[in-house]
Parts: structure tokens; sequence; C-alpha cells
């Protein structure tokens, strides 16, 4: 089969096109023919050496597709299901295996494209809303890069919770894209002289002076001194990803000078530890999608051959919405 190997630690170069075997399930394993594999920040942490990886590998973990066999004890799915999957090592493929623990069923009227953009990305912004710092009515919370993926997803996610959405967005067309996703208030950061200083403020003029109740923020070390910054006494920062870098270490006195603040730095696969609640995250998701109540924008589709520019266009904040790879 095809596939996308990262040869060694690097940039987007050290990917390339390659023929390897067709993979083999194992004991609760199924193998997955891929319609498409999605393109997310984890799977350039682990080809750039950031995330401690084997090189080569076989890069992605994220996508959907048609199941065409099942390895030995697999019982509740079968050959010929649609699924989707968000922790599968070697996505970036024609063939992938896949732990039928960790499949997703796709309902017949949501599409491969949009099968494969949700479960990295929707299921983030589904237990940021619902389990890390939940959402409730008549809260202002603040979303970074509102325009990708997830913050597509988080906006809308939280509107429909009952919340005022304010989101950070670097152009004129990506602040289009967030306020029709619901967001009340949009800041172009690309406008600020100083944004530790600046965004902060704009964000308490737009807050009555109080800030906000929660920032979610998976851009981190350029936005997390904003972030703190920007909310209100007893107010909660979750540091999802790290799209310009890692944050530095933090001082916990911190939270207690801005206000008795909360920080946490979750991660996706804490928040889908059981078959139960992984499914009940899916199944949220796909319901409101069939049911017309959340728009999954699909930003650019690559073949799987061009997964370089892939990574270079979401390295480079050039994508919005969700970016895929289609074998």
């Amino acid at each position: 089969m095809r596939a996308i190997e990262a040869l060694a630690p690097g940039g987007p170069d050290v990917l390339r096109l390659v023929e390897v075997p067709d993979p083999e399930p194992g004991p609760g394993d199924v193998l997955v023919r891929v319609a498409a594999a999605g393109v997310n920040f984890i799977d350039t942490y682990r080809r750039s050496g950031l995330y401690p990886m084997p090189f080569p590998h076989v890069v992605g973990s994220e996508g959907s597709g048609v199941v065409v066999a099942v390895g030995p004890d697999v019982t509740d799915v079968a050959v010929g299901d649609r699924v989707a999957w968000s922790s599968a090592p070697g996505s970036y493929a024609e063939l992938v295996v896949v732990a039928a623990q960790d499949t997703l069923p796709v309902p017949d009227d949501v599409d491969d494209a949009t099968a494969a953009a949700l479960p990295l990305q929707g299921m983030t912004a589904h237990y940021l809303v619902t389990s890390t710092f939940p959402v409730t009515p008549g809260q202002d919370v603040l979303v970074h890069a509102g325009a990708g993926g997830v913050g597509l997803l988080l906006t809308q996610l939280a509107v429909a919770r009952g919340a005022r959405v304010l989101t950070t967005v670097g152009t004129p067309e990506k602040e289009e894209l967030s306020r029709a996703a619901g967001a009340s208030d949009v800041i172009r950061y690309t406008e600020l002289a100083d944004l530790a200083t600046d965004l902060p403020a704009r964000v308490r003029e737009l807050t009555g002076g109080a800030g906000v109740h929660t920032v979610f923020d998976g851009v981190g070390r350029s936005t997390f001194e904003a972030s703190l910054a920007s909310l209100r006494p007893r107010g909660g920062l979750a540091l999802f990803g790290g799209a310009s870098g890692p944050v530095p270490p933090v001082d916990p006195q911190r939270l207690n000078s801005g206000g008795s603040l909360y920080l946490t730095r979750p991660t996706l696969a804490h928040y889908t530890a059981t078959r139960e609640e992984l499914l009940w995250r899916a199944g949220e998701l796909f319901t409101a999608v069939a049911a017309g109540g959340l728009d999954v924008r699909v930003g650019a589709a690559y073949p799987l051959a061009e997964a370089a520019d892939a990574h270079r266009a979401l390295e480079g904040r050039a994508t919005t919405g969700k970016v895929l790879l289609l074998p």
C-alpha cells in the first residue's frame, strides 16, 4: 500500500510517499481502507520530534473509512462497516489497523470527509465545553484561533450551551468564518501592537471590565500571557494545544495573583478513557451534524502524496476548518 512516512525528525520535507506492506489486524483489531485522513497539529509535533517517536514512522492518527477485515476476538465491528477514529497510528495511508474499541460507527447520513474531520477536533471541543470547564448560559468565553478546526466547533458548541463567545483570528476572511459560527465579537490579533497587553484590554472592554469566565487556548506560547490576563477572578484557562510552541514553566503563585484562577492542560485520551465515554462524545457530535445543528468545515483536502504541503499550510496558519488527506 501507499503511505506517508516521516523519515527523520524535522520539517515537512522529511515526509515521503512510500510503498509498504499491507498491515494485518491482530486480536481486537480491524483493518480499514482509509477514505480520508485527518491532519492535526499533533502530527506535526510527532514529525518534528517534539513528541518522541520512532523513525521512520507512518504519520497520522485520525480518519474514516470502511472495514475490510477483522482480527480475532472482534465481535461488535464487521466487514463493510463505516467507521471513524482518532487514535490509530499510521493513518496517512491507504490501509490502517484500528483497535476495534477505538472505532466510531458513522451514521449513513454523515459523509466520509465529515466523519474524518470530527473525531479529534470535534471530541476535543466537546470535552472542553462539557467536562473541562462546563459552559453554562450567560458565560463569556474566549476561543483562540476561532476559524481553525477546533475553534469553529468550539464556538458552535459553546453558543449552543448559551455562552457569549469572543474569538481571536488573523484575517478578515477568518473573522467572517468565526462570526458565521456564532462568535459575538472577533478580535484580529494582527491589529494589536502588543498581544500580551492589548488583547486582555480589549477583552475587558467587551466584558464591562470583568474578563471572561473561560479561555480555550490551543495556540500556546504566543497567547498564554494574554489568556491568563483575560480571565475574571476564579476563571479557568484550558490550554489544550501548542500551535505556536510550548508554554514555559509557570509559577503557580500567578494563579493566585490573577484572582484564584484555574489552569489545566487536558488531552483527549483522558476524556475518552472508556468505550462508553468515547461513544457518548462521538454520538452527540454525529447526531448534531445529522440534525443540521453543527457545521463541520473542511477547509482543504490534499491528495495523500501532498502531505508535506498540508503540514506547511497548517503550521503556516494558512488553513481554516479541517485539513484532510485523500488516499
